[in-house]
């Protein structure tokens, strides 16, 4: 029997599998699993934005050059983007609770590593080990799927996907306020004791799920990926300092491409595929990917120019001439917004379907940066504007996973939601690209030094906003049933997504 054909706990219809010996989860413990779960993630997305306030300070830190700099946000994102698939497979095959217990292990490896040197190398390994801890995210709605009941479930899941949002606008004010009065060294120490807690809590409150996916890893698979990732994400990331046209560039873009179909046609080929092509092929989950994408697009311009517009001096004719710490605080309202809205999100998407949630998601990113293009004159109304921004993100964060789940398979989860996650990756990486172009290309000079026009910060809210409706327009063109994003697959292969797509009902 396939993965597919086990019923989700707590339905109906399930009859619980057997657990694994001396894994025996007790109610006590699992009452607590949904908060340790999501703590786990807002450690994992703080750790993203950590080092965003002290980039203007590395080079004179650690002796560096800006571009070496810049690797210690790049670093994160390559590692975060092969590791997320590829660990949510791991976890399908061996185990969540053990994969998560050691992806926050290489956390907590990393922030050691950073907390005690001012080396720029070791940094950014520090950094690499940091980022690869993304894949607790993907793992946590995994055993979500596997360890709560249907009632639980959406709301449960809303919140975990939202803690990406939450940490990135939680982690840059708090880096800001170490930056401007601790040891830069401090906030690394704070990672590693999180990062150490949150194992603890892992070990204590979440237990082993015995679902399991059969086959073996895919080991060329993996490689096939992982290059494939690495040299599209170097050139998109790197293509601004290098040039566009650039040998380095051009020859990453073409061996993204060039491997991408290798690997495609591999995938097709082998019995137990790193990512299953053909599911991914499917209407329900490839709209649901590419809207993924879009929405990291759309998301990540907000938390980028946000801080760096009200830090901008009075002498530009728009900037306000904030501190550092004040351009972090200016996101902490969205990020209390999106722990608000995550399980509206997920009435939404019980109710109506997270077809419906994730369209009105888009709309309000869309009117966000409308707002934001009329309002980014003064403090509070760039707030307000950032604030609807965090407000649609937060509902099409939580409604994503929930897209992904009704259209795979049980045994398929942490493997399909780590994609999704991947997806939105990807797109904060074309959007970092995109922004750092258009802030570098569009300037004036303004008190005897180069700044972006306001000219530049209101383009990039109409490219954002043009995303984020790209993303309502793919949403709208989801299958409206998970039968429809089945097809293909019948009978008992679909009885653990139906359970979940109907449990709103």
């Amino acid at each position: 029997m396939s993965a597919a054909a086990i019923p989700e706990p707590g339905s109906a219809s399930s009859s619980a599998p057997a657990p694994v010996r001396g894994l025996e989860p007790v109610q006590g413990r699992r009452r607590f699993l949904v908060a340790v779960l999501a703590f786990c993630g807002v450690v994992v997305a703080v750790m993203q934005t950590l080092v965003v306030p002290l980039l203007p300070h590395v080079p004179a830190l650690t002796g560096s050059t800006p571009a070496a700099a810049s690797w210690l946000v790049t670093i994160t994102l390559l590692t975060g983007a092969v590791f997320t698939p590829v660990l949510g497979r791991v976890g399908d095959m061996y185990g969540k609770r053990r994969v998560l217990v050691a992806s926050l292990g290489v956390l907590v490896a990393g922030s050691v590593l950073c907390a005690v040197s001012s080396h720029i190398g070791v940094l950014i390994a520090g950094r690499a080990l940091q980022g690869a801890a993304l894949a607790v995210v993907p793992l946590g709605i995994s055993i979500m799927r596997d360890e709560l009941p249907p009632a639980r479930l959406l709301s449960s899941v809303a919140l975990m996907s939202s803690t990406l949002g939450i940490g990135a606008a939680v982690g840059l004010p708090v880096a800001a306020l170490v930056v401007q009065n601790f040891d830069w060294h401090t906030m690394f120490w704070a990672s590693a004791v999180l990062g150490l807690v949150d194992i603890v809590l892992v070990l204590c409150c979440v237990p082993e799920s015995p679902l399991r996916s059969r086959g073996r890893f895919d080991v060329i698979g993996t490689l096939g990926l992982s290059a494939t990732l690495v040299s599209l994400l170097l050139a998109v990331t790197q293509g601004a300092d290098w040039g566009w046209t650039s040998v380095r560039t051009v020859g990453l873009l073409v061996a993204a491409l060039t491997i991408g179909l290798l690997w495609g046609a591999y995938e097709l080929r082998t019995t137990s595929p790193m990512v299953d092509l053909r599911v991914s092929a499917r209407p329900a989950v490839l709209l649901t990917n590419i809207a993924a994408l879009l929405i990291g697009f759309a998301f990540y311009a907000n938390s980028l120019v946000t801080a760096q517009m009200v830090q901008e001096p009075t002498n530009t004719g728009y900037g306000i001439g904030a501190s550092i710490v004040v351009g972090g605080l200016c996101l902490l309202p969205g990020g209390l917004a999106m722990v608000a809205l995550s399980p509206v999100s997920a009435r939404i998407s019980a109710k109506y379907g997270p077809r419906t949630a994730l369209a009105l998601a888009a709309a309000v990113m869309a009117v966000g940066y409308v707002v934001r293009f009329f309002t980014s004159h003064s403090l509070w109304p760039i707030i307000g504007g950032a604030t609807v921004v965090a407000a649609g993100t937060a509902i099409a964060y939580s409604a994503l996973p929930a897209l992904v789940m009704r259209a795979v398979p049980a045994g398929e989860t942490g493997a399909a939601n780590g994609l999704n996650t991947l997806m939105r990756s990807v797109g904060q990486a074309f959007c970092s690209a995109v922004v750092a172009a258009v802030l570098a290309n569009i300037t004036f000079q303004a008190g005897g030094r180069t700044a972006p026009t306001l000219h530049a910060y209101l383009l990039v809210f109409l490219i954002a906003a043009g995303a984020a409706l790209l993303a309502l327009a793919v949403t709208l063109c989801l299958p409206g049933r998970p039968a429809a994003a089945g097809a293909g697959t019948v009978g008992k292969e679909q009885t653990a997504s139906r359970t979940f797509a109907e449990e709103g009902a």
